[in-house]
């Protein structure tokens, strides 16, 4: 004859623990469930019996020790057909189910103001141990850590009164990394705390890092790649991955590699902007009072490249910058936000994507970036203009006048986001051309030239990394740049300086470099 059937639930959580109680009453299972739980469930007309109860062991310590019990355990891990001539023997009932979910540690930390030792009260114990319990013995118990699984197991509960083997087996899967992910988080938690209190600010001898699936792609960089989209938990700053498709097609791979560039770029710039991104380089970033008049300055740098670009702004985009745009074919178009009129003008483009990204422009990328290699992973923190950045030394008998200076910092805003090596013309309202990728940074600068279509002579140049010959300022002169910003540091300064003097140049040294690969 079965054995009457059983459940512990004990939340922290408790979103339709309700509804999954009464389900479990109307089939005839005993409930056995803790503190908080117990009166949520009993308040809406589930009978339970108090764990304490059950195993004759009130709850001690403060409430730290309740669960750990070798009835509630045992019940919990016990084999049918192994176990249960010692079960009788000790009398130690089935228990059949397990609903719990742990004290909310994350939830905790992430307030602010949370001291040490709230965080550590956090901890849960007794759940684990019997979340884990119940997901080792999936052969025969049930496990349940997210409310999201209640309705299919009461689905089966009350049409069969049996949960399926393969469903244990999932969700016993679910519950291993419910825990894991939850020891991880207080890993990262007591790590952060341990640097901070030492005052370093090494990178920690393990990461524990978590990301959790938001979707499948239809294919990676190529159609013979799979891939899929994934949020990181815990992340603060910008986030891609919360923004919001409000029309087109869904993204691919390479569109939100291209999103990121642009969203990134965009959120860089002073003032009302605009960056056009091909492959992930900017072939045209502009400046202006309106987004139309940003646009239009960023497409006049190069209009040819633009064609199937991804196009980012750092203000809301109205009706006059998306018409201004209607001419021209566009994957995606990401701002912080769209009117009503500029979503009807590009929702005529059945396939153009539209994302809506609300903290572009506000709250810069935080964090750090993750490369992976073969066997491994490269981290590093993100790359942020610091402000102390533009506290430049001018190394040339020439300064530079108001409109180069504005003209400069554009051009190292810019050159910034651009692959390396990297060399940006600029003038003070948009990019005049892009040198991205060069092996060698003459040629990058002769790239940036030559791809140009509005006049280069009176522009500024910037270069990502220092000159380590003179040959570049010789070309750049050659061409009329009148301002160029670099991070200065090669042996052979003294002979970059003298050449930009011989071309009445005004140079300023950054003291950082901007490398990116």
């Amino acid at each position: 004859m079965p054995h009457p059937r059983r459940a512990v639930i004990s939340v922290s959580d408790k979103q339709g623990a309700a509804e999954l109680g009464k389900a479990l009453a109307a089939a005839g299972w005993e409930i056995l469930s803790t503190g908080g739980t117990a009166r949520a469930l009993r308040e809406a007309g589930v009978p339970v019996r108090d764990v304490s109860e059950y195993t004759g062991q009130a709850e001690i310590m403060g409430g730290r020790v309740k669960t750990l019990h070798p009835k509630l355990l045992g019940g919990i891990l016990a084999r049918t057909g192994v176990d249960d001539a010692e079960m009788a023997a000790s009398g130690i009932p089935p228990i059949d189910l397990v609903a719990v979910n742990l004290y909310p540690f994350r939830e905790t930390v992430a307030r602010s103001g949370v001291t040490f030792r709230e965080a550590i009260e956090q901890i849960d114990i007794g759940g684990p141990t019997m979340v884990r319990a119940a997901a080792k013995n999936m052969d025969r118990v049930t496990v349940l850590v997210d409310p999201a699984d209640y309705p299919e197991a009461i689905g089966h509960i009350a049409s069969s009164g049996e949960i399926p083997a393969e469903m244990r087996r999932r969700l016993a899967q679910k519950a291993f990394h419910h825990t894991s992910t939850y020891d991880a988080a207080i890993d990262r938690y007591l790590a952060a705390a341990g640097a901070e209190e030492a005052g370093e600010a090494e990178f920690p001898e393990n990461v524990q890092i978590e990301f959790e699936r938001v979707q499948s792609l239809r294919y990676g960089e190529n159609p013979h790649q799979k891939a899929a989209l994934y949020r990181l938990r815990g992340a603060s700053g910008l986030s891609l991955v919360d923004g919001e498709r409000l029309g087109g097609k869904e993204l691919s791979y390479n569109n939100l590699l291209d999103l990121t560039a642009a969203a990134e770029l965009a959120a860089d710039l002073e003032g009302v902007g605009c960056a056009i991104i091909k492959h992930t380089n900017p072939c045209g970033v502009g400046l202006g009072e309106t987004p139309a008049a940003a646009y239009e300055r960023a497409l006049a740098c190069d209009p040819v490249s633009a064609f199937g670009s991804v196009i980012g702004f750092n203000v809301q985009v109205d009706a006059e910058a998306a018409e201004a745009m209607r001419s021209l074919f566009v994957e995606v178009v990401v701002a912080p936000g769209f009117d009503d009129d500029a979503l009807a003008i590009f929702r005529k483009k059945k396939n153009l994507r539209i994302f809506r990204l609300p903290e572009l422009g506000k709250v810069p990328p935080a964090g750090f970036e993750i490369r992976s290699l073969p066997g491994g992973a490269l981290l590093q923190e993100r790359d942020r203009l610091a402000p102390e950045e533009f506290d430049w030394k001018v190394v040339t008998p020439r300064a530079p006048s108001e409109a180069e200076g504005r003209a400069l910092r554009l051009a190292w805003r810019v050159a910034r986001h651009v692959k390396s090596n990297a060399i940006v013309l600029a003038d003070e309202s948009g990019t005049v051309g892009v040198g991205a990728g060069q092996m060698s940074r003459v040629d990058a600068s002769r790239l940036a030239v030559s791809r140009a279509v509005l006049p280069v002579a009176g522009c500024a140049l910037g270069s990502d990394a220092f000159f380590p010959f003179r040959d570049s300022v010789d070309e750049a002169a050659r061409q009329g740049v009148r301002a160029i910003v670099q991070p200065g540091g090669s042996v052979r300064d003294d002979e970059v300086i003298e050449a930009a003097a011989e071309h009445d140049i005004a140079m300023v040294f950054t003291g950082h470099r901007h490398f990116r690969h």
